[in-house]
């Protein structure tokens, strides 16, 4: 096994980063090896519902393994048995004995990178949103246990970082939030300034774009930039968007579009803007659930977009149909899954193909 482990909290440059040796974080666009995803086993996540999760989760996996494989961390003994009893029996999905405090892949699991000595991964901390769900200690082993098994060079900034907060084009462009990034909860005593050194130093940045809204009715993230605004190809952006002005939506993804029309790519070109309709709201148990269809997954030849049982759910199949032409857009059902207040994107993370 050959890894190397890079510590800093203030990133002194002792130890080469991804970036000073070649490695670039890939668009999720561009071809994968794999779709790693975590088996649900927290009832907690999803309380008085967990009974159809893993059902619901399975029927996820079954539409991402029609084009790629699919690794699943299922540590545990009863983990394992579950996701055997539910999707064992498909060719082209792996179970790998890793465990987890919980099923968010995404922000728990490694960011991988590419580079002329093959795949490489980054290895954040992470500390479940600000410390909002302990334990977490399991999912912020995941990293470092992926780069053991599958002997992958490991880099390990040493701050903590969720998947789901930053957004890249591949090419140096990366969108995300001030409202998480710069959150107290995550990394205190860094700056906007010093948080862009590290998206600089390894994940290749060379423009990193801020919105200063992140807020989405229902989400606890602190405004992870996947459920706001994602990129579906280098210069297009699709963006969440409230058209009741009585939704407590409105106002913060109308801020957001608008400041995105101003943002250039990393090329100094204008970004191409597309709105993204929200379904009604929808609630459980009283609470208001952060569905959103921007949560969908760019996998090889498709997209897996979240359907909430509501009449916007083809009206983002059809958008994203004709910005993905070249690509499969699958619709699979999430409204049982977003009551753990998050998605198909919250629940992946690809690793690219080397």
């Amino acid at each position: 096994m050959h890894t190397r482990a890079f510590r800093s909290g203030s990133l002194t440059m002792s130890e080469p980063t991804p970036r000073s040796l070649g490695y670039r974080w890939p668009a999720e666009w561009e071809p994968h090896a794999a779709t790693w995803v975590s088996w649900p086993h927290n009832p907690n996540t999803w309380p008085g519902n967990f009974g159809v999760v893993p059902a619901r989760f399975a029927e996820f996996v079954r539409a991402i393994a029609e084009f790629e494989p699919v690794r699943i961390l299922a540590g545990s003994e009863c983990v394992m048995a579950d996701a055997q009893k539910h999707v064992g029996d498909h060719p082209n999905v792996e179970l790998v004995d890793i465990e987890t405090n919980d099923a968010w892949c995404r922000d728990h699991g490694p960011m991988f990178l590419v580079g002329g000595s093959g795949t490489a991964l980054v290895d954040w901390e992470y500390n479940a949103w600000g410390g909002k769900y302990p334990p977490f200690d399991k999912d912020n082993a995941v990293p470092q246990k992926i780069a053991s098994l599958y002997d992958r060079r490991r880099f390990v900034p040493g701050i903590i970082l969720e998947g789901g907060s930053v957004e890249g084009n591949g090419l140096g462009t990366i969108l995300t939030t001030a409202s998480c990034l710069l959150n107290p909860n995550r990394n205190s005593s860094l700056d906007r300034s010093g948080t862009e050194r590290y998206l600089r130093e390894f994940l290749g940045a060379t423009n990193v774009l801020w919105l200063v809204r992140g807020e989405l009715a229902g989400d606890d993230t602190d405004g992870h930039i996947d459920q706001l605004a994602r990129f579906v190809n280098p210069t297009t952006i699709v963006a969440a968007w409230e058209d009741d002005p009585a939704d407590v939506n409105y106002e913060p993804l109308r801020a957001n579009f608008d400041q995105l029309r101003q943002m250039a790519d990393q090329n100094g070109e204008r970004l191409n803007i597309v709105k993204l309709p929200l379904p009604k709201p929808k609630f459980y148990d009283g609470h208001r659930l952060p569905a959103c269809y921007c949560n969908f997954y760019l996998a090889n030849d498709c997209v897996i977009v979240p359907q909430f049982d509501d009449q916007a759910d083809a009206v983002a199949i059809e958008i994203l149909q004709s910005l993905c032409p070249d690509r499969k857009v699958v619709g699979v059902p999430s409204l049982d899954l977003v009551w753990g207040l998050g998605s198909f994107h919250c629940l992946t993370q690809q690793e690219p193909a080397g």
